[in-house]
Protein backbone atom coordinates (compact mmCIF):
# COMPACT_ATOMS: atom_id res chain seq x y z
CA UNK A 1 0.00 0.00 0.00
CA UNK A 2 1.10 3.54 -0.62
CA UNK A 3 0.37 6.62 1.44
CA UNK A 4 -0.76 9.58 -0.67
CA UNK A 5 -1.58 13.22 0.03
CA UNK A 6 -5.32 14.00 -0.13
CA UNK A 7 -6.02 17.67 0.61
CA UNK A 8 -4.51 18.37 4.03
CA UNK A 9 -4.68 14.68 4.98
CA UNK A 10 -2.94 11.45 4.10
CA UNK A 11 -4.81 8.56 2.47
CA UNK A 12 -4.16 4.86 2.04
CA UNK A 13 -5.66 2.85 -0.83
CA UNK A 14 -6.99 -0.50 0.28
CA UNK A 15 -5.97 -3.48 -1.81
CA UNK A 16 -8.85 -5.25 -3.57
CA UNK A 17 -8.27 -8.35 -1.40
CA UNK A 18 -9.05 -6.30 1.74
CA UNK A 19 -12.07 -4.66 0.08
CA UNK A 20 -13.44 -8.07 -0.94
CA UNK A 21 -12.71 -9.68 2.44
CA UNK A 22 -14.63 -6.95 4.28
CA UNK A 23 -17.26 -6.64 1.52
CA UNK A 24 -16.67 -2.87 1.37
CA UNK A 25 -18.35 -0.42 -0.97
CA UNK A 26 -17.70 3.26 -1.61
CA UNK A 27 -19.07 5.30 1.30
CA UNK A 28 -18.85 2.49 3.88
CA UNK A 29 -17.48 3.45 7.28
CA UNK A 30 -14.45 1.54 8.59
CA UNK A 31 -12.40 1.52 11.78
CA UNK A 32 -8.61 1.53 11.69
CA UNK A 33 -6.88 0.48 14.91
CA UNK A 34 -3.21 0.41 15.75
CA UNK A 35 -2.27 -3.25 16.25
CA UNK A 36 1.45 -2.86 16.86
CA UNK A 37 4.37 -0.53 16.41
CA UNK A 38 4.09 -0.58 12.61
CA UNK A 39 0.83 -2.50 12.15
CA UNK A 40 -2.83 -1.62 11.95
CA UNK A 41 -6.13 -3.47 11.65
CA UNK A 42 -9.08 -2.55 9.46
CA UNK A 43 -12.67 -3.52 10.33
CA UNK A 44 -16.15 -2.44 9.31
CA UNK A 45 -17.62 0.26 11.53
CA UNK A 46 -21.00 -1.00 12.77
CA UNK A 47 -21.75 1.95 15.08
CA UNK A 48 -24.38 3.42 12.71
CA UNK A 49 -26.23 0.12 12.41
CA UNK A 50 -26.11 -0.35 16.19
CA UNK A 51 -27.48 3.17 16.80
CA UNK A 52 -30.35 2.60 14.37
CA UNK A 53 -31.19 -0.68 16.05
CA UNK A 54 -31.27 1.02 19.49
CA UNK A 55 -33.62 3.69 18.09
CA UNK A 56 -35.89 1.01 16.60
CA UNK A 57 -36.11 -0.73 19.98
CA UNK A 58 -37.34 2.55 21.52
CA UNK A 59 -40.13 2.88 18.94
CA UNK A 60 -43.56 3.28 20.46
CA UNK A 61 -46.92 3.03 18.70
CA UNK A 62 -48.59 6.30 17.72
CA UNK A 63 -52.02 7.20 19.14
CA UNK A 64 -55.01 6.06 17.10
CA UNK A 65 -55.87 8.53 14.34
CA UNK A 66 -52.48 10.30 14.55
CA UNK A 67 -51.61 12.11 11.34
CA UNK A 68 -48.45 14.15 10.74
CA UNK A 69 -48.75 17.13 8.40
CA UNK A 70 -45.35 18.60 7.58
CA UNK A 71 -46.79 21.87 6.24
CA UNK A 72 -48.91 22.34 9.36
CA UNK A 73 -45.93 21.57 11.62
CA UNK A 74 -43.80 24.17 9.83
CA UNK A 75 -46.38 26.97 9.75
CA UNK A 76 -45.19 30.19 11.31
Amino acid sequence: MQVAKWGNSLAVRLPSAVVQALDLKEGDQIEIRIAGRREFEIARDHSTEKAIERIRRLRRPLPPGFKFDRLEANER
